[in-house]
């Protein structure tokens, strides 16, 4: 098979002709159809051990592809529902699988947390790496059967390339109790993870979405997906927290996410917490990278919750599938780039270009 390789930082990756790997009892073989390219790809395999060297990237040279969809080929002995032919979707979260925590489904609370084909949080996470070392820019990979989601037919694999982020976005909802007749706060609403929060906190029966940005177009256009329930603000003409007070009577928004990305400036997440209500919930999903000093006396008499949101299980991406097989969630709204494996490089660099949020840049094995 094909697969892009990076043999090492800096350089581009080659298209090598390697085994196609054979599945473990518990594994599934998937050939991939398409893979989601992350914004943050060219960052990872330039300057990602320089900005966070404890979180680990795989033993070069690598096959990276974090949200990877495609058809079951073949299956271990020991899988008993997936089966092939089946069109699913890869979910790239792996922990050990036999702690306390992954016996309880919560894998990212793993010690070993490992996003295949990206990085790790763990400074183990070399041993997940070389249990499944292929990601999805690659034409066939293995993944564990419990890593499987179920695809809708009236969901395409270059849409389900996608669900990382969307996946990652719905985890942060959940964390943030979302749910009908409330208010939201998405503060990043333009970026990727912005995008999806706010299809989904509509999807959860949100009264209303505020959003804020800093590109005016890209607002214009998150408004135009509900009218009737989205508000935005330019991020630079006025506080955040006092938008939010003054769109809400004075109480401030029942949560709010934070999809802000990491070389967003701290002052901006320290204003947005403001528009939160009291006793609501503040849940960090973009990563803002500086140190934040935070008034903990502030949270205390509050009763404001912080939270940090990574990823999301795959029985959550099973939900998103199901959503959009109902109509609940409508991923029309992405406008999908595709590029054929041989013109990877050319697809990572060409992400400054993307069209906020509403991108959808993914390689096709």
């Amino acid at each position: 098979m094909l697969a892009a390789r990076l043999h090492a930082l800096g350089e581009p990756m080659s298209i090598d002709s390697i085994d196609v790997p054979s599945p473990r009892a518990t594994d599934v073989l998937v050939r991939v159809k398409a893979c989601g390219i992350v914004p943050n790809m060219a960052n990872v395999i330039n300057n990602w051990p320089t900005w966070f060297p404890h979180q680990p990237l795989p033993r070069f040279p690598a096959i990276f592809g974090l949200d990877a969809a495609g058809v079951v080929e073949a299956v271990g002995e020991a899988v008993l529902h997936t089966k092939p032919g089946d069109r699913v979707y890869v979910n790239p979260l792996r922990g050990c699988g036999s702690c306390q925590v992954c016996r309880g489904g919560e894998l990212s609370r793993c010690r070993y947390f490992t996003l295949n084909g990206y990085f790790s949080t763990s400074r183990d996470g070399q041993r997940i790496f070389d249990l499944y070392p292929y990601g999805g820019f690659s034409q066939y990979m293995t993944a564990p059967q419990s890593s499987i989601v179920n695809l809708p037919d009236n969901m395409t694999f270059e849409q389900a390339g996608k669900l990382g982020y969307i996946g990652t976005s719905y985890g942060a909802l959940r964390n943030a109790a979302a749910g009908p007749g409330q208010v939201a706060l998405i503060d990043g609403v333009t970026g990727t993870l912005g995008v999806a929060s706010t299809l989904l906190a509509l999807a959860s029966g949100a009264s209303r979405v505020l959003g804020t940005g800093r590109n005016e177009e890209l607002l214009k256009r998150v408004r135009e997906l509900d009218p009737e329930r989205i508000e935005v603000m330019r991020l630079g003409d006025g506080s955040t927290g006092e938008w939010a007070k003054s769109r809400t009577g004075g109480e401030g928004a029942d949560y709010v996410i934070s999809a802000l990305g990491a070389k967003a400036p701290v002052e901006t997440m320290l204003d947005s917490l403001q528009g939160v209500r009291r006793g609501g919930r503040v849940v960090n999903v973009g990563g803002v990278a500086d140190r934040l000093p935070v008034d903990v006396k502030w949270l205390m008499d509050e009763q404001v919750q912080l939270i940090g949101s990574n990823w999301f299980s795959t029985a959550q991406g099973q939900e998103l599938a199901d959503m959009v097989a109902t109509g609940a969630l409508d991923l029309s709204y992405l406008q999908t780039k595709p590029f054929p494996l041989a013109r990877v490089n050319e697809a990572i660099s060409g992400l400054e270009d993307r069209d906020g949020g509403f991108s959808n840049y993914v390689v096709i094995p």
